[in-house]
C-alpha cells in the first residue's frame, strides 16, 4: 500500500510541475491583452513583461543546478514551490509595471528550478520499468496547463481585472505539488546510510536488481562541474549526448515551425475566431494524444527509437511544408521596425489574414512566451502570440480597415504578436487558391506536433535525467537546460533575418536538413537506457568508449 502510495504521489509531482509550467507559460497570452490596457503598456513594455519570465528561467538554469545537487531535489521542488507562490502573489496584487515584472522573474526562476528537479526527483524515484512513464507525465502535465491557460484566458477575457484571477489560480497547483511532495522520502541520493525512514519509503517502489545495485552506488562520489568535460567516467561523451539533444531539438525548427499555424488555419478556411479557437485546441488536443502515446511507449519501445522515429517524421514534415510553400507561398508579413513610432503599422489589405507567432515548448523546461504587441488607440484589436504548440486565435476584430503591427520581441521568443482586423475577403490572399496544397501543409503540421510531442518532447529530458551520475545530476541537467534557452532565443532571434536572407520555403527544407542529421547523431551517440536502473545507465556510459 505505501509502495502504491509514494508512485501515485510521484506521479502527482511529476504532473503537477508541468501542468504549473504550461499554465504561466500559456496565460500571460490572455492576460496580456487586459494589461496593456490597465496599465497602458506600450510595446516595448510588453516584450519587457513577457521576457521577464524568460530571464528567471536563465536564471535558474544557472544557478538551480548547484541548489538541486547540494540540497536535494525534495528540497529544490519545496523551495520552488514556495518562491512561485510569492511570484503569483505579487502578480495576483500587482499594482504597478515594475512589480509585474518582478513578479513574473519570479516565476521564471521557479518554474525553471522545478522542472529540473522534478525530472531528476522522479527518475530517482520509482523503478526503471516505470522511469520512462512517470518523467513523461511532466511533459503531458505541460500540454495539460497550457490548454488550461487557454481556457481560462477565455473565461476571464471580459471580467474586470481578470489578469488577476488568471495569476492567481497558479497558486491551486502549487499548493498541491507542495502537499504531494512533503508526503514523499528525502530522496537517498543525499543520504549516506541506508539505515533510515526513506528505505521504508523509497525501497518498495524498486526492483530487487535496482535495489542491490542502488546500495553498491557510492554516494559519496563526488564531481566538480569541469568534471562535465573531461574523460572521467566517460563524463565527455554524456555531456555531447545531453547538448545534442537539447541544441537539436531547437534547430529542428520547434520554436518557429508553428508560428504559422493560424495562418494555416486561416487559409484552410477557419476565418471565424470562434473556429480558429476550435482548431488551436484541436492541435492542442493533438499534442496531448500523442504525449500520452509517448508515455505509454516510452518503456516499450525505448528512448532511441522514439526519437529517432519523431525526428524522421518532424524532417518529412517541415521538408514537406517547404515544397508546398515554394508552389502555394503563404503570406508573409515582415515585422515593423524596434525603432517605429506609435502609428507604426502597415497597411496590408492584400493579406487580411496575419499570422501570430507562437512560441514552442522545449519541453519540460522550456520558453517564455511570446509578446503581443498592441497599439495605442481605442478599438484596436490585439492578439497575442501563444506559448507552445498551439496557434493563438483569440484575435478580436474591431476596426473595419485592414492594419497589421508586428514587432520582434525583445529577447527574442516567439517572434510576433499581430494585430489584425476585418479586411477584404479570403480570396484576394494569393495562397487561397491552392486548397489541397494548404491541407497537406496543415497536416504536415499535424504531423511535425505529434512527432515532436512523441520524440524531442518528453524523450530528451528523460534522457538528461538518466545519464549523469547521481553526484552532478542537478548541475550536469541544468547546464543542457541553459543551452536548451540559449538555443532558442539564437532560433527566435535570427527567424525572421534569415527568412529575409534565404525566403521561407528554403528555412523550412534547413529545419528538414537538421532533422536528417538529429537521427545520424542519435543513432549514432545516444544509448538506448529503457528497462535500465540508473546505475546500470552509469556503468553503461562508464565502459563505452
Amino acid at each position: 500500500g505505501r509502495a502504491l502510495l509514494i508512485l501515485l504521489l510521484s506521479a502527482a509531482v511529476s504532473l503537477l510541475g508541468g501542468l504549473i509550467f504550461g499554465y504561466e507559460l500559456g496565460i500571460i497570452s490572455g492576460a496580456l491583452l487586459q494589461l496593456q490596457t490597465d496599465f497602458q503598456l506600450s510595446c516595448f513594455k510588453q516584450e519587457v513583461l513577457v521576457s521577464a519570465v524568460l530571464i528567471g528561467a536563465l536564471l535558474a538554469s544557472l544557478a538551480g543546478g548547484i541548489l538541486i545537487d547540494r540540497h536535494g531535489r525534495r528540497r529544490a521542488i519545496l523551495v520552488s514551490n514556495l518562491v512561485l507562490l510569492v511570484g503569483s502573489l505579487i502578480l495576483t496584487l500587482a499594482r504597478s509595471f515594475t512589480v509585474l515584472v518582478i513578479g513574473r522573474m519570479t516565476v521564471g526562476f521557479a518554474i525553471s528550478v522545478s522542472s529540473m528537479a522534478c525530472c531528476i526527483y522522479v527518475s530517482e524515484m520509482v523503478a526503471a520499468h516505470q522511469r520512462g512513464l512517470l518523467v513523461s507525465l511532466y511533459e503531458a502535465g505541460i500540454t495539460v496547463g497550457i490548454l488550461l491557460s487557454y481556457a481560462l484566458n477565455y473565461t476571464f477575457a471580459d471580467v474586470d481585472e481578470g489578469w488577476r484571477y488568471m495569476f492567481g489560480l497558479a497558486i491551486a497547483p502549487t499548493a498541491m505539488q507542495f502537499l504531494s511532495i512533503l508526503l514523499l522520502p528525502v530522496n537517498p541520493v543525499k543520504l549516506s546510510s541506508w539505515d533510515s525512514d526513506c528505505q521504508k519509503g523509497l525501497i518498495p517502489l524498486q526492483d530487487t536488481e535496482d535495489r542491490a545495485a542502488a546500495k553498491q552506488e557510492p554516494y559519496q562520489k563526488h564531481y566538480s562541474f569541469l568534471d562535465l568535460f573531461r574523460a572521467r567516467d566517460n563524463m565527455r561523451r554524456r555531456t555531447l549526448v545531453g547538448l545534442g539533444l537539447v541544441l537539436f531539438q531547437q534547430f529542428t525548427g520547434q520554436p518557429n515551425v508553428l508560428g504559422y499555424a493560424s495562418k494555416i488555419f486561416h487559409s484552410v478556411g477557419f476565418q471565424s475566431n470562434s473556429s480558429a479557437i476550435l482548431a488551436s485546441v484541436g492541435l492542442g488536443a493533438i499534442k496531448v494524444l500523442a504525449t500520452l502515446v509517448a508515455m505509454a511507449l516510452a518503456d516499450k519501445a525505448g528512448r532511441r527509437v522514439l526519437l529517432m522515429a519523431g525526428c524522421v517524421v518532424m524532417a518529412v514534415s517541415v521538408t514537406t511544408i517547404g515544397l508546398t510553400s515554394r508552389m502555394a507561398p503563404l503570406a508573409m508579413a515582415r515585422d515593423c521596425e524596434a525603432a517605429a513610432g506609435p502609428n507604426a503599422s502597415h497597411s496590408l489589405p492584400q493579406h487580411p489574414l496575419a499570422p501570430v507567432f507562437p512560441q514552442s515548448v522545449v519541453s519540460p523546461i522550456p520558453p517564455a512566451s511570446g509578446a503581443v504587441k498592441s497599439q495605442a488607440g481605442p478599438g484596436f484589436a490585439a492578439t497575442r502570440s501563444l506559448k507552445e504548440v498551439f496557434a493563438s486565435t483569440q484575435s478580436k476584430e474591431v476596426v473595419p480597415n485592414s492594419s497589421l503591427t508586428q514587432k520582434r520581441d525583445l529577447v527574442g521568443q516567439s517572434k510576433k504578436g499581430t494585430l489584425e482586423s476585418t479586411g477584404p475577403p479570403l480570396s484576394a490572399a494569393p495562397w487561397a487558391q491552392h486548397t489541397v496544397l494548404n491541407w497537406i501543409t496543415l497536416l504536415s503540421m499535424m504531423a511535425f506536433v505529434s512527432a515532436f510531442s512523441i520524440g524531442f518532447g518528453p524523450m530528451t529530458w528523460l534522457v538528461l535525467s538518466e545519464i549523469y551520475p547521481a553526484g552532478i545530476r542537478g548541475r550536469a541537467f541544468a547546464f543542457c537546460n541553459s543551452f536548451n534557452w540559449a538555443a532558442n532565443l539564437l532560433i527566435s532571434l535570427s527567424f525572421l533575418d534569415l527568412i529575409d536572407a534565404i525566403g521561407f520555403s528554403w528555412m523550412f527544407l534547413l529545419y528538414g536538413l537538421m532533422g536528417v542529421m538529429a537521427v545520424i547523431f542519435i543513432y549514432l551517440f545516444v544509448p538506448e537506457t529503457k528497462g535500465q536502473s540508473l546505475e546500470e545507465i552509469d556503468q553503461q556510459f562508464s565502459r563505452t568508449r
